[in-house]
């Protein structure tokens, strides 16, 4: 089978790539704009695969995507590429509209067409499969409450209400069109190769080099955390397993405040690269005024994948977050090169002059 990711470069679909071409006999095909948070240095230990090939495509330019489905043939679509910063949308939402509901639409129509070209055996078998987040679902009230796949929609940010946008165009072609697609929306992802705006390796990365370790507010928004590598897992399950035109919550079963995930952050690093002055790294925490619109609890029913496709996550928060401290800690040459200066610009951004007290 060859599977198309769009994508492929960024946190998640390089994980998924380095899934499918070291643990199945599927071929990949990686469509990426390689923005500031793609990077081919995610890929290197899949790179030279005879498997695995490499598009650097906009999903806004419709002529490429035709051209790339022309020539590959995938039999298989795994659509990643999004902006997916929520800070980044508040401060330029242009960007998200544009990539995430007019790429989305690109690619569902190119997809499409090329669908409708395809015998009856590869048509009948062809996917597209919509990878999303819980954002969509807003925040939720109770601290007993889940996102279910049948939770209304209710966006806080441009980002989020950018990725409903693209899930409802997702739906209405397979329920207009007919085209076989799927969705899956997916709580906070963690582990290797994470761009450095988000939380953990911001604050790994941060901690390493003696500066604040930003925390908006209180630091008591909860998230659930998925290791990378079981979303990695689960998106190939649905995209191989799963029934056109249903959605799967996936999720860690690993609810944290964020205060608490810094401090176990700060308490790995206390043992594995202890600052030379003997103190503890939480002296460096500091908290900064709040985002506008920051959901307060985000968690994730993921009994229906658990039960239909038999997938469950294999990391703790335990485990994975100990695995994703010592990658860090082992690969600074990554973590050099992705130290652009659009990242640098995104720091000053958004966390000059926020600060509050420590």
């Amino acid at each position: 089978m060859k599977i198309l990711v769009t994508g492929g470069a960024g946190f998640i679909g390089s994980a998924v790539i380095r899934h499918i071409i070291g643990n199945t006999a599927d071929s990949v095909v990686n469509l990426d704009k390689l923005t500031y948070a793609g990077n081919l240095e995610s890929l290197a230990e899949v790179s030279g695969s005879q498997r695995y090939a490499f598009e650097q495509v906009d999903i806004c330019n419709r002529a490429e995507l035709d051209r790339v489905f022309a020539e590959h043939q995938p039999d298989r679509v795994m659509h990643l590429a999004a902006e997916s910063h929520v800070d980044r949308s508040i401060d330029g939402p242009a960007a998200f509209i544009e990539t995430n509901i007019v790429g989305t639409y690109m690619l569902l129509e190119a997809a499409r067409q090329y669908w409708l070209a395809l015998d009856g055996t590869r048509k009948a078998a062809f996917r597209f499969h919509h990878i999303s987040t819980d954002e969509v679902y807003g925040d939720l009230e109770g601290p007993q409450d889940l996102f279910l796949e049948t939770t209304p929609y209710a966006p806080s940010s441009p980002y989020s209400a950018s990725k409903a946008s693209s899930d409802h165009l997702v739906r209405a072609w397979l329920r207009t069109y007919g085209l076989p697609t799927l969705v899956t929306n997916c709580s906070n992802n963690y582990g290797p190769c994470h761009f450095p705006e988000k939380l953990i390796p911001l604050v790994i990365l941060n901690a390493l080099d003696g500066k604040p370790l930003p925390i908006y507010g209180k630091g008591n928004q909860v998230r659930d955390w998925l290791y990378v590598e079981d979303h990695a897992r689960a998106l190939y399950k649905v995209v191989t397993e799963g029934e056109v035109g249903e959605t799967y919550n996936i999720g860690g079963h690993n609810e944290k405040q964020n205060i608490e995930v810094v401090h176990t952050l700060c308490d790995l690093l206390d043992e594995l690269r202890p600052r030379a002055d003997g103190q503890s790294y939480r002296t460096q925490i500091t908290h900064v005024q709040d985002r506008p619109g920051h959901d307060l609890r985000y968690a994730i029913d993921a009994s229906k994948i658990q039960r239909e496709l038999g997938w469950v996550p294999l990391e703790t928060f335990e485990s994975g977050i100990r695995k994703t401290v010592e990658w860090y800690l082992h690969n600074t040459e990554w973590v050099a090169h992705v130290k652009s200066g659009a990242y640098q610009q995104w720091l000053e951004t958004n966390y000059a002059g926020r600060s509050v007290k420590p």
